[in-house]
């Protein structure tokens, strides 16, 4: 069975994350990250793990398929690792460029830059749905002659390599520089400055984009995020949202051919007869730098932090043990927890549907766990404890239902 390393590494993401906090707070710095912005990442990273469960077969199956159908050359391990990690990072370069070159490609990749801070928790802010995107590209791999598990092994290097790089605590490494990806040139990448667009698309090395004439130094310190600001904490609207946007210019473009093209131009770019929402010139403005903001009671953002903390070793323990459930119980718990993410994120704008849909979520957990426990005939203090929890974060819940009665106080930040 092919080990998910992405999962085996989870626990070294976050104790790296607590160290880049505390080493931040100790430059004085405590303002990189921001609670709300950080669980939106880290949401839209367990939404992608889980999402991942349910596709991941069909997308290995296809390299399978082209593999043992369509291989060109046969090759010696030692020769397939090679191929296998020079290629991928090869083309992780043209997929990363074409992902902001292509309107149905961006629509995917968006949710990776939607952040208007920069650190390790945004490393884990991945889109639910690139695998698909990114699985042509890797097919001439596959048919080279790159064995599916070298090649998943490969690509799963190249990923966690590019964690490290999301962070504005280590400055530029001199002559490294010049070869690998560092945090100082993936800096550029995340930048919203009109010069740092679409630059710097290298996952380990940095050489694909002096080659191909897309490399940008790191000069003044960027602006992070899109253009257009996201302005939400729903990691589920963010992986969709942009699919409307381009769905409602098909709709409304006057021109047929224009129907066609929205999905394959650049993206800002606008429909015949449709006047375009902004100007990058204008919407860019460096001296006067705001960041979207919302502003919860303390006490409500320790209760998402005790219930996130509950939901990641349950995502934890999906992804570890699902080929050992039966798939109703795969799919019920990827979906209690795509169902939690957006719960946190209307907290988090007080929407007024937000209280009703905890308790419902709550209500929920309790059904399940009642529902587990007699049927594995679990021991009765497990299920007291289990019920005094889920209790308790109900009684911690009440103590804040006024504040899904006021308006949602949404905030611009310099």
């Amino acid at each position: 069975m092919q080990p998910n390393y992405i999962a085996l590494a989870i626990p070294a993401f976050f104790i790296l994350i607590l160290i880049e906090i505390l080493i931040a707070r100790r430059q004085g710095k405590a303002h990189y990250y921001r609670f709300n912005d950080s669980i939106t990442d880290l949401s839209c990273g367990m939404g992608q793990q889980v999402v991942h469960i349910l596709k991941k077969g069909l997308l290995l199956a296809g390299h399978f398929y082209v593999f043992n159908n369509y291989a060109l050359f046969e090759m010696p391990t030692w020769l397939m690792w090679v191929v296998a990690l020079v290629g991928i990072d090869f083309f992780y370069y043209w997929w990363h460029r074409l992902s902001h070159e292509v309107n149905f490609l961006w629509a995917i990749h968006v949710v990776h830059h939607q952040s208007e801070e920069y650190n390790l928790s945004v490393a884990l802010r991945q889109a639910w749905f690139s695998g698909f995107s990114l699985w042509p590209f890797y097919v001439p791999l596959t048919l080279l002659g790159v064995h599916p598990i070298i090649l998943v092994s490969a690509d799963a290097i190249n990923t966690l390599y590019q964690f490290w790089i999301h962070t504005r605590t280590i400055g530029k490494l001199s002559f490294l520089e010049w070869f690998i990806n560092t945090p100082s040139h993936h800096r550029v990448h995340h930048g919203r400055n009109i010069k740092y667009l679409d630059r710097n698309y290298g996952a380990v090395l940095i050489i694909w984009d002096r080659i191909f004439g897309s490399f940008q130094e790191e000069e003044e310190e960027p602006l992070y995020g899109t253009v257009k600001v996201y302005g939400s904490w729903n990691p589920i609207w963010a992986n969709f949202h942009y699919w409307v946007d381009l769905f409602n210019q098909a709709r409304k473009a006057p021109y047929f051919t224009d129907k066609l093209k929205v999905w394959f131009m650049r993206p800002g770019w606008m429909p015949r007869g449709l006047e375009a929402k902004y100007d990058m010139e204008t919407a860019i403005q460096p001296n006067k730098p705001v960041r979207f903001d919302t502003k919860t009671p303390k006490g409500l953002s320790i209760y998402i932090a005790v219930n996130f903390l509950i939901v990641i070793l349950a995502s934890t323990g999906l992804i570890f043990f699902e080929k050992t459930m039966p798939l109703t119980q795969v799919v019920i718990v990827v979906i209690l927890v795509l169902f939690t993410s957006l719960v946190w994120g209307a907290i988090f704008e007080k929407k007024s549907w937000a209280f009703s849909a905890e308790i419902a979520r709550l209500l929920l957990i309790a059904i399940l766990a009642i529902s587990y426990f007699c049927l594995n005939q679990l021991t009765t203090i497990v299920m007291v404890v289990s019920a005094l929890a889920l209790v308790g974060l109900f009684i911690w819940l009440l103590n804040y239902r006024n504040v899904f009665s006021q308006k949602t106080d949404q905030v611009l930040t310099t």
